[in-house]
């Protein structure tokens, strides 16, 4: 398929508000099936491509993003008419969480800066104290280091629930409404990482749970969807952290399945890594995919031929 008249490349990265009836007008015109009607079921997820992630003056920007997010719009356009549903998750982060440098200071009250690590050892040597939560806090980290999760770090203030950084990038979030409209399919908007006392990469489980059994009614849904759909195309930000991990859970419940793994297909070129001052966070990612790719998991381009 051609791009519609009113896509823009050069608008993707800046904030703009998009002609909607235009958008719309532009997918009525199109004669393509319902997606209802589709034989072949493919849903796309796209993670975390947000204003804060995807726009260079965000507070988290992820370098590569908005060519990540150019090749993800014209991904659905080009295979429109095979794309039967898209789901968009949205990390959505209030002022006071366990990894935001409020929740956290030295002896002597000052708050950690952005990336920093901390490790167990810096708690319990007072490097750095929890101002709330304090047991579980210790626990927390603790826990992060005995289930081999990456340590604490802590953050910039992102994507706060309600502020212009939690919204989709709009060229991208453009994409997706034309895409529902021409197809007459709903989209999904996945919330996640609004949990205070725990980090919340993945889209399908939190770091560490809170309470025993609380994020199952989202890892059934997660499942019921892999049964539902024929094909899976994953993309988003940040390889290194939420792509990667929603890719490890999703490993996690499906490798006694291999069927299923191999529905999964994730667009290699459309996600980028947060780069840290002191870790590779590229090359973790990269080592880490090549575990899940020899147990089914597929790395694609997103120009690829889709799969059959």
């Amino acid at each position: 398929m051609s791009f519609p008249r009113f896509y823009n490349p050069d608008r993707i990265g800046t904030l703009f508000y998009p002609n909607v009836a235009e958008i719309a007008a532009d997918a009525e015109m199109l004669s393509i099936q319902p997606a209802d009607e589709d034989k072949t079921k493919l849903l796309l997820m796209i993670i975390d491509m947000q204003v804060d992630f995807c726009h260079e003056p965000g507070s988290l920007f992820v370098p590569g993003a908005p060519g990540d997010v150019q090749r993800v719009i014209e991904f659905i356009y080009q295979n429109a008419e095979r794309i039967t549903s898209i789901i968009c998750s949205l990390d959505s982060h209030y002022p006071i969480q366990i990894f935001h440098p409020v929740w956290w200071a030295d002896a002597q009250g000052r708050h950690p800066e952005p990336f920093t690590i901390i490790s167990v050892s810096d708690v319990e040597h007072g490097t750095w104290r929890p101002l709330r939560q304090r047991k579980w806090s210790i626990h927390y980290v603790k826990q992060l280091q005995q289930k081999a999760k990456k340590q604490l770090t802590i953050w910039p203030y992102h994507v706060p629930i309600g502020g212009v950084g939690n919204a989709l990038d709009p060229e991208l979030w453009s994409a997706v409404f034309w895409h529902s409209i021409a197809r007459k399919s709903q989209p999904v908007l996945w919330t996640k990482g609004s949990l205070a006392k725990t980090e919340h990469y993945s889209i399908i489980r939190p770091e560490i749970e809170i309470t025993p059994q609380q994020n199952q009614p989202t890892v059934d849904r997660f499942v019921d969807l892999i049964d539902h759909y024929d094909y899976v195309y994953l993309a988003g930000e940040a390889e290194s952290h939420c792509v990667l991990e929603t890719i490890k859970d999703i490993v996690d419940l499906l490798q006694a399945y291999p069927d299923k793994l191999s529905k999964i297909f994730i667009l290699q070129d459309c996600m980028s890594a947060v780069v840290h001052p002191e870790i590779d966070f590229h090359a973790l990612a990269r080592e880490e995919f090549a575990k899940y790719e020899e147990q089914g998991i597929q790395f694609v381009s997103s120009t690829d031929a889709l799969a059959e």
